[in-house]
């Protein structure tokens, strides 16, 4: 796979500026505005439970992430980056590392939801905050620890590269070992993400049989309702990158020339992930009363007819 074109023809560049700026520029301030405004309402959030524990350093992650995207954005506008081969890499697997930790700590609240349904429990939360603090902290110091340096030690360093030229790391992909992990890693979220899909449809489909006319009277439907949120996120964001990346895996495995569309396809659908930034500002509005009394009109409209 060491035949791949890496000159600056910008056919083969799998990079088009104009979408991702664009996108970057959506999930910079999205992700702000989010950051902003769930502070007002952690504030006010147990901080014993497991939920908001695991809301907190759902915040973490986009919070050190967006601090990576100006720089993304720079190399966008001005077309070369500046900032040397070893940040770039640095960079680049943040929107990788930002990824399945968000994904990880979506898992973390639907499970927990998912547990006080079944169990018919008022919430899930620690003995003492000290054990909260302390389960962050022992997180945080295996991600900073140990997957970071090895993520960042690792990503890009089979091949060579051009350091006016930031991104460009999918000639990895020619490496079978490297292929593996990934196909493990696209199975695993695809396979999770189904599995929790089918919990919560079956938890909706349960409540809508259980209460009918009166489900939106109920705080039961709208704890489920949250889930909602980080279930689409999930569909809208993460899936869509994932089942593309198993055809994107096997192109680079069986081609030794640029596919252009294959690679602009899979920049845009990852870069699509960064949006889950601004789940804040749904975590946000969904609870606000404006928001749910919108839905129960809606949903009072649609029984009337």
């Amino acid at each position: 796979m060491d035949g791949y074109n890496t000159s600056e023809n910008s056919s083969c560049d799998p990079i088009l500026a104009h979408h991702l700026t664009s996108i970057y520029f959506i999930v910079l301030i999205g992700g702000l505005v989010g950051l902003i405004s769930i502070l007002f309402l952690l504030v006010k959030m147990n901080s014993r439970s497991v939920t908001t524990m695991a809301v907190i350093n759902l915040v973490v992650v986009h919070g050190v992430f967006l601090l990576a995207v100006p720089f993304r954005l720079a190399y966008l506008i001005q077309g070369t980056w500046t900032f040397g081969l070893p940040f770039c890499k640095f960079v680049s697997a943040m929107l990788h590392i930002h990824m399945y930790l968000t994904f990880l700590f979506y898992v973390v609240i639907l499970v927990i939801r998912y547990l006080i349904f079944f169990k018919r429990r008022d919430k899930v939360e620690f003995y003492r905050k000290l054990h909260a603090v302390a389960a962050s902290s022992a997180m945080w110091l295996l991600v900073i620890v140990i997957v970071v340096p090895l993520v960042v030690s690792q990503y890009g360093n089979s091949e060579e590269y051009n350091e006016q030229q930031c991104f460009r790391f999918h000639k990895e992909l020619g490496h079978d070992s490297v292929r593996v992990i990934n196909y493990m890693i696209v199975i695993v979220v695809i396979a999770v993400a189904l599995i929790l899909l089918g919990f919560q449809v079956f938890i909706t489909l349960s409540m809508v049989r259980k209460f009918r006319h009166s489900l939106l009277s109920h705080q039961e439907f709208w704890a489920q309702l949250k889930n909602l949120f980080f279930i689409g996120i999930i569909i809208i964001c993460f899936l869509p990158y994932q089942f593309f990346r198993i055809y994107y895996l096997y192109v680079v495995a069986h081609s030794k020339s640029c596919k252009n569309k294959v690679a602009f396809y899979n920049e845009i659908l990852l870069s699509t992930t960064a949006i889950s930034c601004c789940d804040l500002l749904l975590f946000v509005f969904g609870g606000s009363h404006w928001v749910k009394q919108k839905i129960v009109d809606m949903w009072n409209c649609l029984l009337c007819h």
